[in-house]
């Protein structure tokens, strides 16, 4: 069986009443147990669809921004509290390491005393941290991942993830603009996970934000994937399912599931999936 739950759809690490959760996706694959992206509510969005926190093996993370890695820490911390007590490997950006001095330093008072005072194995022994780069991953399962350099600039260590099992083939672009590699990194999967932008909203989610400047909309429509060109690129490649994520807007009531059907008629053959926290692709 291979399933994928998207646990968090938003695009962005805003969260306001009625909003979806920021970007976290729970890969099921070959009796796999994999998380891609941390975003907020991760830990939340893993046991709501019935896995225990000790069940992850291996987590990804596709770029540093807050959306994506911001539960990193309190996701393996809680793990840890629930009874993890074997490694489980992380594989991200080089800055994950500081990341990862910064949340330890942050919860020494805690893990210390869980340790002394409850027997607890220290957290800190069991993350097995890799740099993640173009090219093959290494994972420590049966999985084949690869990986693919994107654009989402400012930000160079952004990458795009294959995950190839036994049977079927999983791509989530990661947070990207529209380019034309993600064609053949994409070739005959079964479902792309493309992020998706409606260009329509960027000005009114941008006047929401409240604190930014015309930096925000730039960075926008420089670095993130019109819907309509996701829907181009999954038909290109040849995919069975695009499923659409990292939503950019996705709490705004003005845009709906219509808009987004809208922008992808005509641009793609197969199945359309416009995603929401929690919905399942199953295989």
């Amino acid at each position: 069986m291979t399933e994928i739950a998207l646990l968090g759809v938003k695009g962005g690490p805003a969260i306001r009443p009625g909003s979806p959760m920021p970007t976290s996706h729970l890969l099921q694959m070959d009796g796999h147990v994999v998380v891609i992206d941390c975003g907020l509510g991760v830990s939340q969005g893993v046991i709501g669809q019935g896995v225990a926190l000790d069940m992850i093996e291996l987590i990804v993370i596709t770029h540093l921004h807050s959306d994506h890695y911001l539960e990193l820490g309190p996701l393996l911390h809680t793990a840890w509290t629930a009874g993890l007590k074997r490694p489980v490997m992380v594989v991200g950006p080089a800055g994950l390491a500081r990341y990862f001095e910064g949340f330890f330093a942050s919860m020494a008072e805690d893990i210390d005393l869980r340790i002394e005072d409850e027997g607890r194995p220290d957290l800190r022994d069991l993350i097995d941290l890799r740099l993640l780069a173009e090219g093959d991953v290494d994972t420590g399962t049966s999985l084949n991942i690869s990986a693919m350099r994107n654009e989402h600039p400012p930000i160079d260590e952004s990458y795009a993830l294959r995950v190839e099992g036994a049977v079927h083939s999983v791509v989530f672009s990661g947070d990207t603009a529209a380019i034309p590699s993600m064609v053949d990194f994409a070739r005959d999967a079964d479902i792309l996970v493309h992020e998706a932008m409606l260009t329509a909203g960027v000005d009114a989610l941008c006047a929401r934000v409240g604190n930014g400047d015309d930096r925000l909309k730039k960075h926008l429509l420089r670095s993130h994937t019109p819907a309509a060109e996701a829907g181009r690129i999954a038909n290109a490649a040849n995919v069975k399912v695009l499923a659409l994520n990292h939503l950019v807007p996705s709490d705004d009531p003005e845009f709906t599931k219509e808009h987004w059907l809208a922008e992808l008629e005509g641009t793609f053959r197969g199945t359309v999936r416009i995603g929401r926290d929690g919905m399942v692709i199953s295989l």
